[in-house]
């Protein structure tokens, strides 16, 4: 069984750039009026003049409560009410646990986990007036294992993976589905200046595309009818281990 997307009307945050804009690309190929939105103005008036007239941008800082309820007030207002939300917005930050700042620890936090909870927590309502609809959030690899070095985006994107179960539990009910979709190193500026190297242990030995996870976005929003609070994993087989080299066979 597929669900239509004809007509819907989604909502995705950090959509001017990178996985996000590919996002919103498909979701309008699909049929779906999109609100685009991030901090990168900019990049979302190009991306949306790009895509055609089912695509509109507007202006969120993921982190801010007023702008969440703002937002989703136009966006019915103007559209109707919200099936589709894809939180998408995330930033990554460096540093071992005794170095990072408080600063920099508690601006992770806040937008990678607290957006994703504000952003359930004003499109919900929406949701259930359009009787029912889907959420994906999109945690990482990070929220599946630990990376040296990475301590609050390791932390915040456990958050989301736990975040999605409880939204699930609480939300089936009013025919609205949560999972959250886990990305290893994807081509986005997230990860520019990182050498492609850094994948050459996976069993699939690059670094992947921004399409190829956008594809299982789409397998949630359509045809995953039966699939809830679960994790979805797109990173080259990297969490499964790595891939050993061959040495020479004994004499």
């Amino acid at each position: 069984m597929s669900v239509s997307l004809q007509g819907v009307v989604a909502v995705v945050t950090g959509g001017a750039r990178g996985m996000g804009a590919q996002h919103v690309r498909a979701l309008v190929g699909a049929g779906a009026t999109v609100i685009a939105t991030d901090v990168l103005d900019a990049d979302g008036a190009a991306l949306v003049a790009e895509v055609g007239e089912r695509a509109v941008y507007r202006h969120l800082d993921v982190t801010d409560d007023a702008a969440w309820r703002v937002l989703v007030a136009q966006v019915e207002e103007q559209f109707g009410p919200i099936g589709v939300l894809v939180n998408n917005a995330g930033i990554v930050t460096f540093g071992p646990i005794d170095v990072m700042t408080p600063d920099v620890w508690q601006r992770t936090i806040d937008v990678n986990l607290t957006g994703v909870w504000l952003g359930m927590h004003h499109v919900v309502p929406s949701m259930r007036r359009a009787g029912g609809g889907s959420i994906v959030n999109i945690s990482s690899t990070a929220g599946l294992q630990g990376y040296a070095n990475l301590g609050a985006y390791v932390a915040s994107k456990w958050g989301v993976r736990g975040l999605t179960k409880t939204a699930a539990l609480e939300l089936g009910s009013s025919n609205i589905r949560v999972n959250s979709i886990h990305p290893g190193p994807i081509r986005t500026p997230m990860i520019a200046g990182l050498s492609d190297d850094l994948a050459l242990a996976q069993p699939i030995p690059r670094v992947g595309e921004p399409e190829e996870v956008t594809a299982l976005l789409m397998f949630l929003l359509q045809d995953a009818t039966y699939s809830t609070g679960h994790e979805f994993v797109v990173d080259g087989g990297a969490v499964i281990g790595q891939v050993t080299p061959v040495g020479p066979a004994d004499d």
